[in-house]
């Protein structure tokens, strides 16, 4: 079974590593999308602390056995869903789907993972310490 990620993963802390490990689970073939730098500018109004090849080294490395690529630029969320083809898509427990974007254009299930400790490992607070 095949199962999409998507994420910044910026200043990857344990709550992501959660994340990662929870969604790896529900299937035998990850894939994760690590957001572009320029998209991430787009959409949080500011740029990521790591350059995207940085990310995206770091999560290759950790997941050897995972699919880790970048995202599309331009904002065309649907074109790496339409590639890989999963089987399901996991959420980060505040993760929301673009705008524009709704459950049926995704076209498999969507599995929210829950939060790891989101007072503690939330990225919008690790980056005020």
């Amino acid at each position: 079974m095949r199962v999409l990620v998507c994420g910044t993963f910026d200043c990857l802390h344990p709550g992501h590593r959660f994340f990662l490990d929870q969604a790896q689970k529900k299937g035998n073939e990850l894939f994760i999308i690590v957001a572009r730098d320029q998209s991430v500018e787009q959409i949080k109004g500011r740029a990521p602390v790591q350059a995207e090849k940085e990310r995206l080294e770091l999560l290759s490395s950790l997941y050897p056995e995972a699919h880790v690529v970048l995202g599309s630029l331009g904002g065309d969320f649907l074109k790496p869903v339409r590639e890989i083809k999963p089987n399901v898509l996991c959420l980060g427990y505040d993760q929301k789907l673009p705008p524009g974007v709704i459950e049926k254009d995704i076209g498999c299930k969507i599995m929210r993972i829950p939060a790891f400790k989101p007072e503690e490992y939330k990225s919008s607070i690790l980056r005020k310490k």
